[in-house]
């Protein structure tokens, strides 16, 4: 697991500002961040592997600042995206595992080895040379998910990862997520998601407005929503 901080951490887009004077230290191994539309929790998670640099203050991981290591934080926290197309890189579902695996200097073998072992994990062998793009939402969802895990990252942050999956493969991937050994982050208005997490933080109008216990921190935002 990966240590986390954002420092006074403030990010604004022309005249609007989106997260302003955010600190939190995310050590947990369950981590759930909810908010409305527009709160800035997307935002706030971006931030984590560099995909959005902060305007103001300075987020770490594992003592490394974000905004000039984005690089090397990148092999250590593996981001899911609420639409999978948007990851999806590669023609065919082998492929698109292996593209992560080639960048790291392994061998054809190793590379071979452990895409066959992800694709298995994830229910995807026998998919492996079909057209990635053809897949359904679930299993382009789980093929998201293998590509990311396949190069062992520490930290696992997924905005909003089954927004656009139908009921069942929605729970398929959410109890993926519940058991996975990795730091998981999750950005979600699926709130029974997090229920089980060991902390839940809720984000309003680019502040923090309630941190701790899921119990807690989603009768806070329940109480919001009233």
């Amino acid at each position: 697991m990966s240590i986390i901080h954002f420092e006074r951490v403030g990010q604004s887009f022309g005249d609007r500002t989106v997260l302003h004077d955010v600190n939190l230290s995310l050590t947990e191994h369950r981590i759930g961040i909810v908010g409305a539309n527009g709160s800035g929790k997307s935002t706030l998670v971006r931030m984590i592997n560099g995909l959005v640099t902060p305007t103001s203050g300075i987020v770490t991981v594992d003592g490394q600042n974000v905004a000039r290591h984005a690089r090397d934080v990148r092999r250590k926290v593996g981001f899911i995206f609420t639409n999978p197309d948007n990851q999806i890189v590669m023609p065919t579902v082998q492929e698109d595992v292996a593209f992560t695996l080639r960048r790291r200097g392994l061998s054809a073998a190793e590379i071979a080895e452990r895409t066959a072992v992800a694709l298995e994990q994830f229910g995807l062998s026998e998919h492996a040379d079909h057209p990635a793009h053809r897949l359904s939402g679930g299993q382009k969802q789980l093929l998201a998910l293998a590509a990311v895990l396949v190069a062992e990252p520490a930290t696992i942050v997924a905005d909003e990862p089954t927004t656009l999956l139908d009921a069942r493969n929605a729970r398929r991937i959410s109890e993926l997520l519940q058991t996975l050994p990795q730091q998981v982050i999750v950005v979600t208005h699926h709130l029974h998601l997090v229920e089980e997490f060991d902390r839940v933080i809720v984000i309003e109008d680019g502040a923090v407005v309630a941190d701790g216990e899921a119990a807690e921190s989603l009768a806070a935002y329940r109480a919001l929503l009233q």
